[in-house]
């Protein structure tokens, strides 16, 4: 019996020590678990601090109402349609027309416009010559837009040559956005965002940018062609990148926080 006894007394002081030692192994993992199920708009750690996402948003689907809103919008769409189609496609042209005479665009280019509501850009592109362009949004307007999240765009990898946006500012997580452009475009493929530096955009916008240098430092895959003041409806910065034909590293940790 004595033996019997101090066995269990033996056997009952290693369980805790393996409980114990399979807590603080555990513990972490439960944290890491955890955080990355947290809210949906919580804020990317990686984000920079010269870009600020506005306060409101309790869930992505309240973010995805709130751009609906303005989206479908018919009093707004019947402005895109006709007073601001006769005015903006002209502007747009002669933007696509000076990346063209840069070489940075040409007829050939397969070409995405990001945000494209009823396809300004889109038909601006094709008017210059550049027949393979297409757009997505939220809500489609065929032929030119096809439906589409730009947090997530539907196309496979390395898809385009030139892929443009004004709508940075509504992108709830803009790591994400320029995330997916560098995704989709072929290696060597441009992509050009015109934005609005440290002033307020109007109030669908779900980020503000305080400094270009924030938007460049979510580039992980492309290199900075060159940053020009313009006048954009009132975007005042255009920001022209090239994704590296070389590929980069694994950035497994990276994609996994900032996707979630």
């Amino acid at each position: 019996m004595k033996a019997s006894s101090s066995s269990s007394s033996s056997a009952f002081h290693v369980v805790p020590k393996y409980f114990f030692l399979s807590f603080l192994l555990f513990t972490p993992l439960l944290f890491l678990l955890l955080s990355s199920s947290s809210s949906s708009t919580s804020t990317s750690p990686s984000l920079p601090p010269d870009i600020k996402i506005r306060p409101g948003y309790s869930s992505y689907d309240s973010y995805l109402q709130r751009q609906l809103n303005k989206t479908l919008n018919p009093k707004l769409r019947q402005i895109w349609r006709t007073r601001d189609w006769d005015r903006k496609i002209p502007v747009f042209s002669s933007f696509f027309l000076r990346l063209q005479s840069d070489h940075l665009l040409s007829n050939s280019s397969k070409a995405l416009c990001i945000g494209a509501r009823v396809g300004q850009e889109v038909e601006a592109l094709r008017r210059i010559g550049v027949s393979d362009s297409v757009g997505i949004d939220l809500v489609p307007y065929p032929p030119l837009v096809l439906k589409g999240d730009f947090h997530s765009q539907p196309f496979p990898d390395d898809t385009f040559d030139f892929e443009f946006s004004n709508v940075f500012d509504h992108a709830l997580y803009p790591a994400r956005f320029v995330g997916e452009i560098e995704r989709t475009l072929r290696p060597g493929g441009v992509g050009v965002l015109h934005v609005a530096i440290d002033k307020k955009a109007d109030k669908y916008s779900a980020n503000d940018l305080l400094s270009v240098k924030g938007l460049i430092s979510l580039f992980r895959r492309s290199e900075v062609v060159r940053v020009r003041k313009i006048d954009g409806f009132g975007l005042d910065t255009e920001v022209v990148f090239r994704k590296n034909k070389k590929k980069q590293g694994s950035r497994f940790f990276f994609s996994f926080f900032q996707w979630r």
